[in-house]
C-alpha cells in the first residue's frame, strides 16, 4: 500500500517567487531592502530553487506580494510505501 504526502517543489516555488516579484514590479534589490538583508544571495537561492524562505520570511513575502503563503509555495505529491 502506498500513501501520498505533500512536498514543496523547490524549483517550481523558485520560479513562482520570481514571477510574483516581477508581477509587483520589484527588483531583487527592492526585495532585499524590504527583507532587511545585507546582500541578495538568499533571494537568489530561493528563486533558483536551492532552498526555501523561513516561515518568518514567507510571512513577509506574503504581505509584500499580497497573496497567501499557499500561493507562494508550489506543492506536489510524493508517494511513500506504508
Amino acid at each position: 500500500m502506498c500513501a501520498e504526502i505533500p512536498v514543496v517543489d523547490l524549483t517550481a516555488t523558485g520560479i513562482n517567487n520570481t514571477r510574483l516579484r516581477e508581477k509587483k514590479g520589484m527588483t531583487v534589490r527592492d526585495l532585499q531592502r524590504i527583507m532587511g538583508f545585507a546582500n541578495p544571495q538568499a533571494i537568489y537561492k530561493w528563486q533558483n530553487g536551492i532552498c526555501l524562505p523561513t516561515i518568518d520570511n514567507l510571512l513577509i513575502l506574503s504581505a509584500v506580494f499580497g497573496v497567501p503563503i499557499e500561493r507562494i509555495l508550489v506543492c506536489g505529491k510524493c508517494r511513500i510505501a506504508d
